[in-house]
């Protein structure tokens, strides 16, 4: 009999397979229904997909190469109309098999022709084929994971009839043992979406399927305003801070997921950790709601959760709904109830705050010290609620941890039908009245629930409007718009307007300064400053691509968020590396200053240069009080030319420092501070120390220059150690601003395409943690990219594609960006979109980069490399009203190629662009082909370099190394040249001579001094002389009225006309004595 349709999860009463095997060759499979995977570290074991149980194939691949089987599982007759769709979902097992034979399988169908859907040419809805052996070639099922497929049958088969659902196994490379779960088959009529605008495309749940031993985003639901004051957010885990919700993990027995609260969050990472909570739970339970976190929980479908950027609803299985829609500092709640029991219960992470009840005027306050360890700098948040509804009782309720956080309200039941509670909650950092005016503010008492969720709505609209797409499946929109989303999720606010609307005042409470007084009930004890100040971003991470964004998507945005992280240096006197919101001690780099010199020099107004120089100066040269500022190691490595392994990471911090060092370079020539420019561009090619040329590869060196590892020794495939969070290979590249010296480093173009050859050609197992002493998160997710050592999931890979445009091959660069664009953002739909941590939006804007074929190689500098774009058209609306369009009319997944590129109607060679070229609105044209062309392969095509091209990088280095020093009797002025500033040597004289006694002659281009510890004894006024014979002395720079800013400061003064000598003398001729100096350095 004819059924339009036909599903099965393999639940009791659902269709049972049938398993009647068809052909096999070499191939041994078997089929059974059981409860589901043992090991899936996102998602939950022992059950299937969506219900308790799953198809099971188990299989033994016993021929020499190639292999195959096809079994039948169910006999159907379902007509195929234009709409009918084929959905499945499949859990490939690993096995420890790097092979990945679970992956060669797929759901096939019988048509009543006699042809299979398979011999149709059909693909999934990734655009890949949909046979066995088709998916397992594509790489793009992940191993241990749900992945969904779906294929438009109506495309292909319209008018045919559906006989047969087959399951086959085709791989090419046998012996091998399989094994995997199928679940959720489904043949039916699915009609096109139809989104009319940007926000409709997001799901903010994409990310969500993830956690700490596997990571497909680790992001959570924020609904909220772009670089908002809150997050808004449903939580399945109320008592973690870590990760809020899951998308599968925690579900219920019955494999539902539940959410135990909504909560107000502030979390930049889940490995940051949350700070400054607050929960609230519906409830529709008689009389007193319980207040256990498992006792209150509710539990949904998927199917019925809308997660929107500007709208979160979710209706539970027991027909309570709630709604959430987002202000700045505020939200609007709408919880629907089916009866007349009608309660909200409040809560916390635990009892680190307090919760006030006036059930006479139906308000709720209170106050949240919540934060994670890593919150460093979080203050004291306040809330006010008020309902629309009448309160008729409430009162404590007690957890494990007391009442102090935990109570309820009772609300009046409607006459008839449903009960509708609407709450307005505000929060404040200030004070529990700032919370009242900012939730009177944004929204006052006759506001509309419809009218805030359009306005959030149109506020996304107009930011993911930026862009616009030809060409694009539903798929990709799903991951352009919901890019688009993440990327303008972060960094956040934190200040208020402690004025009226008409005449705002901003004011905040610093995450930087100390405390000043306690906090009360009432009033936060932290600082208070005028200004508009943001937080929530790793630098390490958003530098490479997030801030770049920025500058050329919303430049006026951009420096309003740059001026933001001023604010914080003038603050506390340094900009955080990771803010959280204060100063967390994370990650290797200074890399704001890098990001920030980007965006000026890429014309993003509204940034005083001379402030966002004076930030990444301190970086650079100075000495931090602590390790959560500034540069570890810089006490010797801006001496020596590289951090040691004595510093944690040191060679990682090394290699950040020049890309960082390259971008204050820049900054500087741009402000005119053209003496410290050219010194930090020198600083900018250090990295060749710690080039050992005995293994081909960058490694740590000790502090008395020998190297980590010998050459016998040294494993590239090694996590850790020198590296961050990566190994050996994927530091083989992290010269992303001196493309021609790598390089030459590595033997010339021709050498350096071989090693990245090599790299991508290198498989990654995952099981070499080295000093992480276990297997972490980021290997496996490297290891199932399956592109070699290449590690798309985690950022120190991200720059390495390009860098075949230093080696002169385009192509290779362009297949693989369009590889990666393919498989390693999919299953958005099911709380994936992403091969690793997204990170504060720097996953989402490499995509965004890529897709427009253009891509933020040399950060810190005004240009972009070419790749390969993704749509057929891709329009970007930008802020001065001009537009860039990238057209590639023949763009499709086999053309890849670029065969060459017109700019504005002009042919156009180089694989670079200049930001003034598009920046000012520009037509790119690309002409796609299925081969690589010669396009771009020209030496003279390759991005700009510091070094020229086959030139070895050979910095400045400092020649009084065994030198002979003498000054003052009764001085040992040995610990000026020992360098490290952690010593100094204190003059009680404010005129002393210094004489320097060289090895062999040098003609120093620049010498630094380095302030000492003590404010007011620096030098002021000095000579330096030359002399070849040490009693003829030519003066070779003089300095007068000079001031040291900052304490253990390394100041650079060049000389202009360096001519070789054996001797030196500095001559200290003012300053108020004593004089103190901590080291002299003189650069050759």
């Amino acid at each position: 009999m004819t059924a339009a349709s036909f599903t099965t999860s393999f639940e009791t009463g659902d269709p049972t397979p049938i398993s009647e095997p068809l052909d096999s060759e070499g191939v041994e499979l078997a089929l059974r229904v059981g409860g589901g995977p043992a090991h899936a570290p996102a998602a939950k074991t022992g059950v299937g997909f969506t219900g308790l149980r799953a198809l099971n194939y188990t299989g033994t691949h016993r021929a020499d190469g190639r292999g195959f089987v096809r079994h039948k599982l169910f006999a159907v007759d379902i007509p195929v109309t234009a709409d009918t769709e084929l959905s499945y979902v499949i859990f490939p097992e690993l096995g420890g098999d790097l092979g990945y034979p679970a992956t060669f399988v797929a759901l096939d169908l019988a048509l009543d022709d006699g042809t299979l859907l398979s011999d149709l040419g059909a693909l999934d809805h990734l655009g890949f084929e949909l046979s066995p052996a088709g998916q397992g070639a594509a790489k793009s099922l992940y191993p241990d994971q749900w992945n969904r497929r779906a294929c438009r049958l109506g495309e292909i088969a319209a008018g045919r009839t559906v006989t047969a659902v087959l399951l086959g196994y085709d791989n090419p490379d046998g012996p091998a043992g399989f094994s995997g779960w199928i679940d959720d088959i489904a043949i039916r009529s699915v009609p096109a979406r139809a989104a009319t605008r940007p926000s409709e495309h997001v799901i903010t749940t994409r990310g969500t399927h993830s956690s700490g031993g596997f990571s497909r985003g680790n992001t959570f639901p924020a609904t909220a305003v772009p670089h908002g004051f809150n997050f808004w957010t449903p939580l399945t885990a109320a008592g973690e801070l870590n990760w809020l919700y899951s998308w599968h993990q925690r579900n219920s027995e019955r494999n539902l997921p539940a959410l135990q609260a909504f909560s107000v969050s502030h979390q930049p990472s889940p490995w940051m950790g949350d700070r400054q909570t607050f929960h609230v739970m519906p409830s529709a339970a008689p009389g007193r709601p319980p207040a256990g976190l498992e006792e209150r929980a509710l539990e949904f479908s998927h199917d019925d959760e809308i997660a929107r950027p500007h709208y979160y609803g979710v209706t539970f299985t027991g027909g309570v709904r709630a709604e959430i829609a987002p202000t700045d500092h505020a939200a609007m709640f709408r919880f629907t109830f089916p009866g007349p029991d009608a309660s909200l219960v409040f809560d916390n992470r635990d009892c680190r705050g307090r919760l006030f009840l006036d059930t006479s005027r139906g308000v709720v306050t209170g106050y949240s010290d919540v934060r994670s360890g890593l919150s460093n700098g979080a203050t004291r948040m306040f809330t006010h609620a008020e309902f629309d509804r009448p309160v008729i009782g409430g009162g404590r309720l007690w957890r494990w941890f007391g009442p102090r956080t935990t109570g309820h309200l009772r609300f009046a039941p409607a006459e008839h039908g449903e009960t509708v509670v609407t709450m307005r909650i505000a929060t404040s950092l200030i004070s529990a009245e700032q919370a009242r005016r900012n939730l009177e503010l944004e929204l006052p008492a006759d506001t509309a629930f419809d009218d805030v969720v359009e306005r959030a709505a149109g506020v996304w609209d107009d930011v993911l409007g930026t862009i616009e797409v030809d060409g694009a499946t539903d798929d990709q929109l799903a991951t352009l718009y919901g890019n688009l989303y993440r990327l303008f999720l972060y960094p956040n606010s934190i200040f208020e307007n402690t004025g009226t609307a008409e005449a705002p005042v901003h004011r905040y409470a610093s995450p930087v300064l100390r405390r000043r007084k306690p906090n009360t009930r009432a009033r936060t004890g932290a600082s208070i400053v005028d200004g508009r100040a943001y937080v929530n971003n790793g630098f390490w991470d958003t530098y490479r691509t997030v801030w770049p964004a920025y500058a050329l998507l919303a430049p006026a945005r951009c420096g309003e968020l740059v001026n933001g992280f001023l604010r914080l240096a003038a603050d506390g006197g340094w900009v955080p590396r990771w803010s959280s919101p204060g100063y967390a001690n994370l990650m290797t780099g200074t890399s704001s200053d890098v990001a920030f010199a980007d965006a000026y020099l890429k014309g993003v107004p509204g940034i005083d240069p001379h402030e966002a120089y004076r930030a990444a100066l301190r970086n650079a040269t100075v000495t931090p009080p602590h390790d959560a500022v500034g540069r570890k190691g810089i006490d010797r490595s801006i001496f020596i030319g590289y951090t040691p392994t004595s510093v944690h990471e040191g060679l990682s911090w090394a290699l950040e420092g020049c890309v960082n060092d390259f971008g204050i370079a820049n900054l500087a020539r741009e402000i005119g501070a053209h003496e410290e420019a050219e010194y930090f561009l020198e600083r900018a090619r250090h990295y060749v120390h710690m080039f050992d040329e005995r293994i081909g590869f960058f490694q740590g060196r000790n502090d008395d220059g020998t190297w980590r590892w010998s050459p016998d020794r040294y494993d590239p495939t090694m996590w850790g150690f020198d590296y961050t969070e990566t190994n050996g290979w994927n530091t083989a590249f992290s010269v992303p601003h001196d493309g021609a010296g790598l390089a030459t480093l590595h033997g010339g173009r021709e050498a350096l395409a071989a090693k990245l050859d090599e790299f991508f050609g290198t498989p990654e197992t995952g099981t070499n943690p080295g000093s992480y002493n276990g297997i972490i998160h980021e290997m496996t997710e490297a290891r199932d990219v399956r592109m070699g050592q290449y590690g798309h999931s985690n950022q120190p890979s991200h720059h390495i594609i390009h860098t075949y445009l230093h080696a002169g091959r385009p192509a290779a660069a362009q297949c693989k960006i369009r590889e990666i664009m393919a498989r390693g953002y999919s299953g958005s739909e099911i709380g994936q979109g992403y091969c690793g941590d997204e990170d504060n939006g720097e996953m989402s804007a490499w995509w965004l980069f890529n897709a427009l074929g253009l891509y933020p190689l040399t950060v810190g500098s005004p240009y972009y490399v070419i790749g390969s774009p993704l749509f057929t058209k891709a329009t970007v609306r930008l802020e001065n009203g001009r537009t860039i369009v990238v057209e590639a009319p023949n763009n499709s997944a086999e053309n890849v190629y670029v065969q060459a590129l017109t700019v504005n109607s002009r042919p156009y060679t180089k694989t670079y662009l200049p930001h003034a070229m598009i920046a000012e609105g520009a037509t790119l044209t690309f002409d796609m082909g299925p081969e690589p062309s010669d396009w771009g392969t020209d030496p003279a095509a390759a991005p700009p370099s510091v070094s020229p091209p086959g030139v070895r990088p050979s910095p400045l280095a400092d020649v009084t190394l065994g030198a002979t020093a003498t000054g003052p009797d009764d001085v040992e002025i040995d610990f000026l040249f020992d360098d490290t500033t952690r010593s100094e040597v204190r003059f009680a004289d404010g005129r002393v001579t210094i004489d320097i006694a060289l090895t062999e002659p040098a003609a120093a281009r620049f010498y630094t001094l380095t302030s000492g510890i003590a404010p007011n004894e620096d030098p002021r006024s000095w000579v330096l002389s030359g002399s070849t014979n040490g009693t003829q002395w030519t003066t070779v720079d003089r300095r007068n009225d000079e001031n040291f800013l900052w304490r253990r400061q390394v100041r650079p003064f060049k000389v202009d006309s360096p001519v070789p000598c054996t001797h030196y003398r500095l001559e200290l001729t003012g300053g108020q004595p004593p004089v103190t100096l901590a080291q002299i350095e003189l650069l050759a």
